[in-house]
């Protein structure tokens, strides 16, 4: 089992907490069936990496949170993908979550190089996969067309009324200490950072549906995938449904279940890849 990266240094005032759902993505990213699809889809052999070397495969997570998701990815990369070169690009709208994210990323890979035996022991650069840049951005809005390899999205799937505004959540805002005006404006603002994560407005699915929108265009036009989260109230079939009915060669298909029924919130991950 790989290990889990620790987030002790995450607040979780102002940032998801990985959650049951975060280690749904964990245990299916990293179990056999689906290592054994990203190695065929990116991995290389020897041979290759010597002759024909393929370009290294660019991980986008949007929504990072923790940073837990993409710090496992990152450090991970040579036992998910059979190759250690992958890059990792993160995306939130919480500022707070993209240097949360950073730190988890860093400080993972660190510790993964540290701990490996001596005689193997490599820097974190030659053993772990690359952190490029997380960025304060709505989604994928910022990403080039067809740069990405590898999409994972844990989104705020539970409805709600509506989706919190984006607006107002960078780090050049806080107010300040000992004055009870500027107390009840962190609040506030923190509540609606921690809203944003979960709120998914109508079914959950309202910023999922953006994602999905944005697909197509984001992911790597050959051999693309994503990861998506999902619980009941998002309706899975009918979404999966949708992207299926998709132009030009897209499958979709469940790769992962949570185990435990907690009321309606039954979770599954679904991985959407141009065959």
């Amino acid at each position: 089992m790989l290990p889990t990266p620790s987030t002790s240094h995450v607040d979780p005032n102002r940032i998801y907490e990985p959650a049951e759902d975060s280690y749904l993505l964990l245990d299916t990213l990293s179990s056999t069936n689906e290592t054994n699809f990203l190695k065929h889809h990116f991995g290389q052999s020897g041979t290759q990496s010597r002759n024909a070397p393929t370009p290294s495969p660019i991980v986008l997570e949007v929504g990072t949170g923790s940073g837990v998701i993409l710090a496992f990815v990152t450090a991970n990369a040579e036992a998910i993908f059979g190759r250690p070169d992958v890059l990792a690009l993160g995306t939130d709208v919480n500022n707070f979550a993209c240097q949360a994210t950073k730190q988890t990323v860093l400080q993972t890979c660190e510790g993964f190089a540290r701990d490996m035996p001596s005689g193997l022991r490599r820097s974190p650069s030659e053993s772990t996969g690359l952190l490029l840049a997380t960025l304060g951005a709505d989604l994928a809005s910022p990403i080039r067309g067809g740069m990405i390899d590898v999409l994972i999205f844990n989104p705020p799937y539970v409805p709600s009324a509506g989706v919190p505004d984006i607006k107002g959540n960078t780090l050049d805002s806080e107010p300040a200490p000992d004055d009870a005006k500027s107390r009840a404006e962190s609040y506030e603002r923190d509540s609606r950072l921690l809203a944003l994560s979960y709120e998914g407005g109508v079914d959950g699915m309202e910023v999922i549906n953006r994602l999905l929108e944005q697909l197509p265009q984001v992911l790597n036009r050959d051999k693309g995938v994503a990861y998506i989260l999902l619980c009941q109230q998002n309706r899975p079939e009918e979404t999966m449904q949708r992207i299926y009915n998709w132009v030009g060669d897209w499958y979709v298909e469940v790769v992962g279940r949570s185990g435990n029924v907690a009321g309606w919130e039954k979770l599954c991950i679904i991985r959407i890849w141009k065959g």
